[in-house]
């Protein structure tokens, strides 16, 4: 029988203490009235998950436009928890730490996998580098891409890691080659109900399928006619999630992601993806950067190069790991990028900035 979101799992626990679901509901009027920022967020949120509507509100995090709030069933909520648990053969009284901020969906599933699931979740105010009980064991956690490259040398007590919310560099999966802990990139969005696939990073077995990101229980995908990413998630959504994402099916149940399909820049006939030539260059420039387009009377569009902070000097050599195409026409620099809520790149705003859109 599939849990509601009115059950509260018996072997839950927040912080090492029991909760039924009245219990809930007294500790998040005291997390909103005398916590901490995190913890009146997760006071927010209980407050929310616990009252009489059948969903939540949730910001999306405006990466690929400006934020908007999405209706998100809480039975679809409750329905990723268990697909997330099956994945990664999470069971009741297993240990999981709570690292993120709980007013974005990636925080808000991990308690709900919590709840539904019986999960022990310890939660620590989210910050680049959490603070956590180095003597404990933990079997599931989820960070940023810039908590994860902090706590890269912190690990050794985290069994299953996933990573999301932003670019993963190669920079990062270096570090994490020799590490114990399983860990995979996410690929998701708020109207997903978070991650709906993910690829491991780390400790291959040597399978092709590895190399791609691969779905989780119940979730179908096929392409449109741009060759964007299609998800039936009967169980998430009650309507196909038609996505910007371009990608490369694989199989009935793994894809390869190619870039943003707003993204692309088609420069005298060839199309070329921005996120795949950032993926190339990401460890030879300092700082944030990104690639995009400008207008061109020859070519249509032509490839600039939009790195953050003063004017200075680059090595033309670092353009060497890219095909003849891939090279940045010029070069553009900006004090400060546009950021969203969130603290992503905000591409088009930061163009806007610099009279490029």
């Amino acid at each position: 029988m599939t849990p509601n979101y009115k059950n509260v799992h018996l072997r839950f626990k927040l912080d090492n203490l029991n909760y039924k679901y009245d219990d809930l509901m007294e500790i998040a009027y005291s997390y909103i009235k005398e916590g901490m920022p995190y913890q009146q967020e997760l006071g927010n949120f209980l407050l929310d998950w616990l009252d009489e509507k059948d969903y939540v509100i949730v910001k999306t995090s405006g990466s690929t436009g400006k934020p908007k709030k999405v209706k998100i069933k809480k039975q679809a909520m409750v329905n990723s928890a268990i697909a997330t648990g099956d994945f990664f053969k999470l069971k009741p009284g297993d240990k999981v730490l709570h690292c993120l901020p709980s007013n974005f969906i990636a925080g808000k599933m991990m308690i709900v996998r919590a709840i539904v699931l019986g999960l022990e979740l310890d939660m620590v105010e989210p910050a680049a580098l959490p603070l956590i009980d180095y003597e404990k064991d933990y079997v599931f956690s989820a960070f940023t891409p810039m908590q994860l490259k902090n706590f890269a040398n912190y690990l050794q007590n985290i069994k299953t890691v996933i990573v999301g919310g932003g670019r993963v560099s190669k920079a990062i999966v270096d570090l994490i080659q020799d590490k114990k802990p399983n860990v995979y990139e996410t690929y998701g969005m708020t109207e997903t109900v978070s991650h709906i696939a993910v690829k491991k990073l780390n400790n291959f077995s040597g399978l092709e399928e590895e190399m791609f990101f691969t779905t989780l229980p119940g979730i179908k995908i096929s392409q449109d006619n741009r060759g964007c990413l299609v998800i039936e998630a009967p169980k998430l959504s009650n309507t196909k999630i038609v996505t910007n994402d371009i990608v490369e099916v694989k199989s009935d149940s793994s894809f390869e992601w190619l870039g943003r399909f707003d993204n692309v820049v088609n420069s005298g006939g060839i199309k070329l993806f921005p996120e795949q030539i950032e993926s190339k260059i990401q460890d030879r420039i300092k700082g944030e950067f990104f690639i995009a387009a400008k207008a061109d009377d020859t070519l249509g569009e032509k490839l600039i190069l939009v790195i953050e902070g003063d004017k200075r000097t680059i090595d033309n050599s670092i353009f060497d790991v890219l095909d003849k195409y891939e090279k940045p026409k010029e070069i553009k620099f900006i004090t400060k990028f546009k950021e969203t809520t969130s603290g992503k790149i905000h591409r088009k705003k930061t163009l806007e900035a610099l009279n490029l859109v």
